[in-house]
């Protein structure tokens, strides 16, 4: 896990964190909601689209009666930018355990034109409810300590502006999954890493949201560079993390026609499962 030397002096807290203000959405009326997408979580100029989903599942937790997402899938139709945008949802069904919902989020262009940039259907219920009965096959990724890891402040400068996300994120990157930073890409589609929020922030479900997609593309492994924009994002949220760092591994089988998939799982301190995600993604071959 994670050294005492990683941790911020003082701790961010649920619900008073730079996440937190960065993903509050202000109700207008009644399904409609403002926000002002931060800077703060992009990537060269494009907003991350884990903040995004955020974003658009913070406004489904105040649309339906049931505040925790378990699964939400996302479609991204094009690229945010950061400044003024508004989420529209729609209550789809409510029922006693599950409540399912969609939301779309808008921004206008110069000319005033108002496009739409994401679009999510998504179903809520309450996670301390489920039962505590677990069968699974799954086994969390075995990550060296974090002291023997690497994050992007142990590499060159970046260009200024190139990834502001990477100063809101403590990440740690397996060396095993670092051969693209170094020139010799393994090949696998791998990456693995300890993950957390830079200001100490314990996770919740909406930042499983984030975590998802928040580490560098699997396929810098694969020998490729550039933008990776996401096309689909499916999260299924499994329970409430425990407080501490988690586990992100992040797995590629198969590129083809200039797409890939991305498997994420999301492992917490108490060794649970707590998130599992699949995207498709584009890329720049050649």
């Amino acid at each position: 896990m994670p050294d005492a030397a990683s941790a911020p002096a003082v701790r961010a807290t649920i619900g008073d964190s730079e996440f937190d203000r960065d993903t509050a959405v202000v109700r207008r009326a009644p399904g409609v909601y403002d926000i002002d997408l931060s800077a703060g979580w992009t990537i060269i100029n494009a907003v991350n689209g884990g903040y995004l989903l955020a974003v658009l599942g913070r406004a489904l937790a105040d649309a339906l009666p049931h505040s925790d997402p378990f699964t939400v899938s996302a479609h991204y139709l094009t690229a945010s930018r950061p400044g003024p945008a508004v989420v529209r949802t729609e209550v789809v069904r409510t029922g006693r355990t599950l409540s399912t919902g969609q939301a779309s989020l808008f921004q206008q262009e110069e000319d005033g034109t108002e496009v739409e940039r994401i679009r999510v259907l998504a179903s809520y219920g309450d996670l301390d409810a489920l039962p505590d009965d677990v069968r699974t096959t799954a086994e969390p990724p075995t990550l060296p300590p974090a002291a023997q890891c690497f994050g992007p402040e142990d590499g060159p400068a970046p260009v200024d502006g190139s990834s502001a996300i990477a100063d809101r994120l403590m990440l740690k990157l397996d060396p095993a999954t670092l051969g693209w930073a170094l020139g010799a890409p393994s090949g696998r589609g791998e990456m693995r890493a300890w993950f957390g929020l830079a200001d100490g922030r314990d996770a919740d479900p909406l930042s499983l949201l984030l975590a998802v997609d928040a580490l560098p593309p699997t396929a810098f492994e694969l020998g490729l560079k550039g933008w990776v924009p996401t096309v689909e994002l499916t999260v299924h949220i499994r329970c409430r993390p425990a407080p501490g760092p988690l586990r992100v591994s992040i797995t590629t089988r198969n590129l083809a026609g200039g797409f890939l998939e991305e498997d994420a799982e999301v492992w917490d301190e108490a060794g649970r499962l707590v998130a599992q995600s699949r995207q498709l993604a584009r890329v720049r071959l050649g």
